[in-house]
């Protein structure tokens, strides 16, 4: 494998917190770009594994990108709660600085562009099985910002620029910079520190599931293809066999809880986001994909840390593990102004550390 001077922007982020360790692990430069939104929501001890500007990727300049061969775009506001809270901002992160960012990769002679996407621009899919040839129908904002980035981004494809879109399953597992707003992540949480798997919906609806250092194998075996193999390719990522039904997962979590049960609120209800998708292509067409963990295996790992950590429901009930609520909690204490920014930029923006 050929080491490369990478940047990964949303390093200090549930997904860089535990791709980054592994580009530097198979002899990658790797530096780092990231607003530090959630720099005091670890999981236990975090020391980040690379050097790491501290910036809003809407205000990258081009000497920023200059010196990398690949960029890895992570960062966003990270899902449809957090989407939300501002459409119009989600669509300006989201799409259009994502799109500036790889316009400014090209400029820099940056060749490989890496983008994080998400089977949210898939929308509702009427229990067909989806594939990446599947008409894109988001409904919300995260996933129309993800669908308009991916769209114009792969028009900027040439024979020396490579932009490559994966769009991947419902995240689970764990990392330093850990959420609980997720659903495997947060089941588990609750059947750990409360003995209920509590379930807020009836549990019918199906949900495609990926562990995240699989999603970041991917990344690196995206990043690392060679390049006629993934130019402007989209692929889904996960494992055709991983999905299941909520209620499924919940029965899972069950086994590996001792004395746990299932719970169902009081105004449990069939949830519409029910969908199937189809992995096959990124098994079989995305060099060096090798997808290590089943949903088992990753509620069994989670298990182990949560009650390691002798987790309690206060611990992930707050802000801390839930990105909507901290985002929240900043506009509200005045750290954040309402376009994201910090207010007091010569403190928190543009730092290298």
């Amino acid at each position: 494998m050929k080491k490369q001077s990478i940047l990964v922007t949303g390093d200090r982020g549930y997904f860089g917190s535990v791709l980054v360790p592994m580009l530097i692990g198979l002899g990658h430069d790797v530096r780092g770009v990231d607003q530090r939104y959630y720099a005091d929501c670890a999981f236990g001890s975090y020391q980040p594994a690379a050097k790491s500007l501290q910036k809003d990727i809407r205000d990258l300049a081009p000497d920023d990108l200059c010196g990398f061969d690949t960029v890895i775009h992570l960062a966003a506001l990270s899902n449809d709660p957090l989407g939300d809270i501002n459409p119009d901002l989600t669509l300006a992160i989201n799409h259009q600085a994502s799109v500036r960012l790889a316009q400014l990769a090209k400029a820099a002679g940056v060749t490989r562009f890496v983008m994080s996407s998400s089977c949210s621009t898939y929308g509702k899919a009427s229990g067909r099985m989806i594939s990446e040839e599947s008409p894109l129908n988001p409904v919300t904002p995260y996933g129309r910002s993800k669908t308009l980035a991916e769209l114009d981004i792969a028009a900027l494809a040439e024979t020396d620029f490579c932009p490559v879109f994966l769009r991947h399953a419902t995240v689970y597992g764990l990392a330093p910079m850990l959420r609980f707003d997720l659903v495997i992540n947060n089941l588990v949480a609750y059947a750990v520190a409360t003995g209920e798997v509590f379930m807020k919906s009836d549990g019918q609806a199906w949900r495609p599931l990926v562990h995240i250092e699989d999603v970041c194998r991917a990344c690196i075996a995206a990043a690392t293809a060679d390049a006629d193999a993934v130019r402007n390719e989209v692929f889904n990522i996960g494992r055709t066999a991983d999905n299941y039904r909520i209620f499924e997962i919940a029965e899972m979590i069950v086994k590996s809880v001792s004395g746990s049960r299932i719970k169902y609120a009081d105004r449990a209800c069939p949830d519409e986001r029910t969908y199937h998708v189809d992995f096959s292509k990124a098994e079989t067409r995305l060099p060096g994909y090798e997808p290590q963990w089943s949903v088992q295996r990753g509620i069994d790992q989670l298990v182990n840390a949560f009650l390691g950590a002798g987790l309690k429901v206060e611990d992930f009930e707050g802000m801390r593990y839930s990105r909507v609520a901290k985002i929240t909690d900043l506009m509200r204490a005045g750290a954040l102004d309402p376009d994201l920014y910090w207010h007091d930029a010569a403190k928190f923006r543009c730092v290298s550390a």
